[in-house]
């Protein structure tokens, strides 16, 4: 597996496939070409479907230019991956200086026909949640001193810039109100939703303070504000209102933030590499599914679990939401995904809760719910797997 700061990007929203991805595909060819006077890219799949929704023709304009860039929409699916790009590189006389195929693999992650392999830089030796367990039941470690052993020596530098961004979304976005840029005309929520939770006491209080962290940030990412993928940016809301809420809350320290960031990296590697992180490839299952185990994961770490509850707790957080469809109404990433995100912090805590109430011993493993994860979402009919042909996305307002 890859180093986890690989898993962690920073960046602006709405969507780290269909942004963040092809934004850094369109740099990489442009530096590739310096000579070409035009570009042109097809979009496909996906990435035509729910491109526009998405800010994907924006993204690439950004860095290419409106001016000389054409962009050609094509619903067809590659094999490879539902998010793939053809790139161009023209003169001035139209002749075809350099072409590239890519695909937006989730997370902002891009891979090609020829070199995925040797972009990967794999620096952890297990690949399986039971064999990391079984080191550390073996050594009497932690999952995050097994992520501090593999990673390189400014790891911890880097997660607390992650962190740092994620308070400042959740903070940022509580300040907004306004209605979000695209078509559904959506109102922003988490100002409201946190005043509202402050006259609440005890246990209704702290639910609802984590919707409103939750909607915070997702409502930032929605408007492309900086976010950082846990996994995705579609997804980004679930793990910040899990750690946010712990800090202010409990008094969680920042030390046993970036502590609970490393775990939850972790289970979010073993999600992406046994399995998928795209929406468009398993549906809102890799993304909001997998930001659960990975938030409740670090919640049960946080308050006293070992590490077979941790691996417990992180396994309810992905199996109770197998299935889920990604079906963004007009491509946006705004409904249902905002409020999933909120959805899924609330159901993290009580997973952490129902993982600490045991011994850490279950039926089914957190790999045995990825396989399951990867399987379903294979099976799952491409119009729930972000391409807003079904479910939600055609249901009428």
């Amino acid at each position: 597996m890859e180093s986890i700061t690989k898993l962690y990007k920073i960046g602006n929203g709405p969507s780290s496939s269909h942004t963040m991805g092809p934004s850094r595909a369109a740099t990489i060819f442009k530096t590739k070409y310096p000579e070409a006077v035009k570009f042109r890219v097809t979009l496909f799949g996906s990435l035509c479907l729910t491109g526009k929704g998405h800010l994907t023709d924006v993204a690439i304009y950004n860095i290419l230019g409106q001016d000389r860039t054409e962009i050609l929409w094509n619903p067809e699916f590659k094999k490879r991956h539902p998010n793939a790009m053809f790139f161009e590189a023209l003169s001035s006389e139209d002749l075809i200086l350099g072409t590239w195929m890519v695909y937006s693999i989730g997370g902002g992650e891009i891979v090609d026909d020829s070199s995925e392999s040797a972009q990967k830089t794999h620096i952890y030796p297990h690949t399986k949640m039971r064999d990391i367990l079984a080191w550390c039941r073996e050594t009497n470690h932690t999952f995050w001193e097994y992520v501090e052993m593999h990673e390189q020596s400014d790891f911890w530098d880097y997660l607390k810039e992650v962190w740092n961004v994620m308070r400042e979304t959740v903070e940022e976005g509580l300040e907004k109100d306004g209605v979000l840029p695209g078509g559904l005309k959506l109102q922003r929520k988490a100002s409201s939703y946190h005043a509202k939770a402050l006259a609440y006491k005890n246990s209704l209080r702290g639910r609802a303070l984590t919707f409103a962290y939750a909607l915070a940030t997702s409502e930032e990412n929605a408007s492309c504000g900086k976010v950082v993928t846990a996994p995705t940016c579609g997804s980004s809301g679930v793990l910040p209102a899990v750690l946010y809420h712990s800090h202010k809350a409990h008094s969680v320290t920042e030390k046993s933030i970036l502590k609970a960031l490393a775990t939850a990296g972790l289970i979010g590697n073993l999600a992406k590499e046994n399995a998928s992180i795209s929406g468009a490839e398993v549906g809102c299952q890799g993304e909001v599914g997998v930001a659960c185990a990975m938030a409740a994961g670090a919640a049960n770490q946080i308050f006293g679990g070992s590490v077979f509850q941790i691996e417990y707790a992180a396994e309810m957080g992905l199996e109770h939401n197998l299935g889920l469809t990604c079906d963004p109404m007009l491509g946006l990433v705004q409904v249902p995904c905002i409020e999933r995100c909120a959805f899924a912090a609330t159901r993290a805590f009580d997973s952490n809760i129902y993982a600490l109430m045991s011994d850490g011993r279950h039926l089914v493993s957190f790999d045995k719910v990825v396989m399951v994860m990867k399987k379903t979402g294979h099976d799952m009919p491409s119009l729930y797997k972000e391409t807003s042909e079904g479910g939600l996305a055609v249901v009428e307002g």
